[in-house]
């Protein structure tokens, strides 16, 4: 049996390491461990004092050994670098009284091979006062070793990938979720969408019901928080707001089966600053049973958002004045000719000698009387008003629902912050050429914004009359 066991089996005497361990005590040591570590001689003085009787079969073959003898005679091959940690485990079981031991370690083939064995040991019945036979068996469990190892590093690899991904990333737990929604649906609730719009507190009780296992540290970073701790713990400061409204189209796509989620979201993080999000939501098929993990990827996309908005604002907006641009002009007066509302009064608006100006003190301070006229018309006209610029120096505001006597009022406020701006910036008065004409319908539309821009030019010669210039020469 010793010789055909299908694990390396090794019979051995013990009794010199007894006698060293009693002479030790004899002088008086106490701590095993302590006494080992306090000179490494000690460690190679226990190993020799082990003597090797007999090895079967099975251990020649599992360390390449052609016999015994040569096994013993390469036992310091067999035996060494990180083998020697195990080896004080296994003496200190001994030191304490014990019979047997059972541990890991490595070993050496003669071939240069790794062996991780587990190792057990046991002094053998009425060998217990000697330890002079102690039966060793070692399994060879180098396989599931590496394994393991590799287990382990596959296992930190989508860990630091998780943990350093440039993206945020978020595992969660919707198995709550996934049960308030199968509730709902056995009441009978066949019109969710109805159902939340007269129940927004099941969308609350859903987002509470919604727990967050992990976050990686670019969410500590997008967020704004030191920790994970100080993230969870402020989660209401980040989902709050608008949120409600996207979460609610979230678990109207869950209610339809939709698993796999794309959508743009508004968070915000913990020092109050909005972060617009690209989200994407998804249910791994082995938990589409429960919804017990659901993985979610968020993306920053708020500096993309603020450049939409301004190439927005410069499509519809005057850079210089700040005012609308003619590109809006023209498309609200063509939504203003199709569906009103009526009247619709316009005032066409010039401002008189800016060609005198840049001229005489060039075109900087010509576009610095141009952007005084859009300070002025943007305080003194308010939406659903309008105010353009339309050209170089031409403006024209647009007053829907309006008659001549509120555009009237509106051209006295006009005025009024012209006043205040003149006095503001004493250096250089700018005055402004009005015109004023109102319609019923869109169909005389483009004779009204005729007859302001008449009404404007009869204005402006009159302004250069009173001042004895020619306009042609003055602009």
């Amino acid at each position: 049996m010793f010789e055909l066991a299908p694990v390396s089996l090794w019979l051995e005497d013990y009794s010199a390491l007894r006698q060293l361990f009693d002479r030790w005590r004899t002088e008086g040591v106490t701590d095993l461990r302590a006494h080992l570590a306090a000179d490494p001689a000690r460690l190679s003085e226990c190993s020799a004092s082990l003597r090797i009787l007999r090895v079967n079969r099975r251990t020649l073959e599992l360390f390449a050994a052609p016999s015994q003898d040569a096994l013993v005679a390469n036992l310091d091959k067999v035996f060494r670098d990180d083998m020697h940690d195990a080896v004080v485990h296994e003496l200190q079981a001994l030191w304490s009284g014990q019979l047997e031991f059972s541990n890991q370690s490595a070993n050496y083939a003669l071939d240069g091979r790794r062996l991780d064995v587990h190792i057990r040991a046991r002094i053998l019945p009425g060998h217990e006062n000697s330890w002079d036979r102690v039966l060793v068996s070692l399994e060879d469990i180098t396989g599931q070793v590496r394994a393991g190892q590799q287990l382990r590093r596959s296992e930190q690899h989508a860990r630091d990938l998780f943990e350093h991904s440039p993206v945020s990333l978020w595992v969660e737990d919707f198995s709550a979720v996934k049960t308030l929604l199968d509730g709902a649906r056995a009441q009978g609730i066949d019109d969710f969408k109805t159902f939340i719009t007269v129940h927004p507190e099941f969308v609350n009780r859903c987002m509470s019901e919604i727990r967050v296992i992990d976050v990686n540290q670019q969410t500590l970073r997008m967020f704004g928080a030191r920790s994970k701790d100080e993230l969870l713990n402020n989660i209401g400061r980040v989902f709050r707001g608008e949120m409600h409204e996207s979460f609610a189209e979230q678990l109207l796509d869950l209610w339809e089966g939709k698993t796999f989620q794309q959508r743009e979201v508004v968070n915000y993080a913990l020092s109050g600053d909005p972060i617009h999000i690209h989200m994407q939501f998804s249910i791994p098929a082995d938990h589409l049973a429960d919804w017990s993990l659901v993985l979610l990827s968020l993306v920053d996309i708020t500096a993309r958002k603020k450049a939409e908005a301004y190439l927005e604002y410069l499509g519809k907006h005057d850079v210089l004045t700040q005012l609308r641009n003619r590109a809006f002009y023209v498309e609200e007066l063509n939504r203003i000719t199709r569906k009103g509302p009526w009247p619709l009064t316009v005032i066409a608006i010039d401002l008189n000698g800016l060609k005198a100006v840049n001229d005489d003190r060039g075109h900087a301070a010509g576009d610095a009387l141009l952007r005084r006229v859009g300070e002025v018309l943007g305080k003194a006209v308010d939406s659903p008003a309008c105010a353009a610029r339309i050209g170089g120096d031409e403006f024209c505001v647009l007053l829907p629902g309006t008659d001549e006597r509120g555009a009237h009022a509106l051209q006295e406020r006009i005025l009024s912050m012209l006043e205040l701006n003149n006095q503001f910036y004493p250096g250089q008065p700018i005055s402004l050429a009005m015109g004023v004409a109102s319609c019923a319908s869109g169909d005389l539309v483009e004779a009204t914004i005729h007859r302001a821009d008449k009404a404007m030019y009869a204005e402006k010669e009159r302004y250069y009359q009173d001042r004895g210039i020619d306009r042609r020469s003055a602009g």
